[in-house]
């Protein structure tokens, strides 16, 4: 790799490794140390063709979540099983993953920008800007900015555009999978927002088992099936369908009442 080797979003690969090497460090002990994180599901990975999958996933925290695919993805292309153990991984780590992130949350602050250029694909969102309500349309240099980022390597996208659980699912991302036709990878996270503040930088509680299943390829028929059809199955791929809210308060009530019993015992 050259020097000064740029990938197509002007990003010089050799500044963006040592980012990513030493973002790496820095946070690792957030998913193995202060809190866990159990993964299953990571030998998918392996099986990936090297661009041109989208990794569609639920989303609790702006930038733990990211890191923390970003950990698990290198440290399953070197071997590792579920794991993120022994963080030798970070040293060749691959450089054409991406994320889509809204524009205004990359400019606010340092931080955010230094993490803009670890991968970042930010785009305006059509519905919210500055915490008010907006309807605008959809900038075609943002869509075409998704699918440079396909045609080079890997993105993750959060197709609800919100880290509130159980809201609707974004067309656009229908729309993309059917432009592009990537691979599409769903991914379930979980106990982010117990363990992190809601930017995902500041650790908010300890001892929190942080989950991340990653599931098989969606099977997609790309010129038959509607954007409706493909919202459907993100919506339950990723456990964000409403159906999965009453299974959850379910699971809640057994465990509240779990609790009280053993009070009471």
């Amino acid at each position: 790799m050259g020097l000064f080797k740029k990938n197509p979003f002007g990003h010089i690969l050799f500044i963006k490794k040592w980012i990513i090497r030493i973002l790496g460090l820095l946070t690792h002990r957030r998913f193995r140390g202060f809190n866990e994180l159990q993964i299953d599901g990571s030998e998918v990975i392996t099986t990936l063709p090297d661009k041109n999958v989208l990794f569609i996933s639920n989303h609790q925290t702006y930038f733990a979540d990211v890191v923390a695919m970003f950990h698990v993805f290198n440290a399953s292309l070197s071997g590792r099983v579920d794991s993120i153990k022994n963080i030798g991984y970070l040293w060749s780590p691959k450089l054409n993953i991406y994320y889509v992130a809204a524009k205004e949350t990359m400019k606010a602050g340092l931080l955010p920008k230094i993490l803009a250029y670890v991968g970042s694909v930010s785009i305006e969102r059509t519905w919210r800007a500055d915490g008010k309500e907006v309807n605008r349309q959809v900038r075609m240099s943002d869509i075409s900015n998704i699918g440079k980022a396909l045609d080079d390597g890997w993105v993750i996208t959060f197709p609800q555009g919100t880290t509130t659980p159980f809201k609707p699912i974004r067309k656009g991302t229908a729309h993309i999978i059917k432009r592009y036709k990537p691979v599409v990878v769903p991914i379930v996270i979980d106990g982010f927002r117990r363990s992190f503040d809601k930017k995902g930088l500041r650790i908010k509680k300890k001892n929190i088992l942080q989950s991340m299943e990653i599931k098989a390829p969606l099977e997609i028929d790309y010129d038959n099936e509607s954007t409706e059809d493909i919202v459907k199955k993100i919506e339950f791929a990723i456990e964000q369908h409403p159906s999965f809210l009453k299974v959850i308060s379910q699971t809640e009530l057994e465990e509240q009442e779990a609790l009280h019993k053993l009070r009471e015992w």
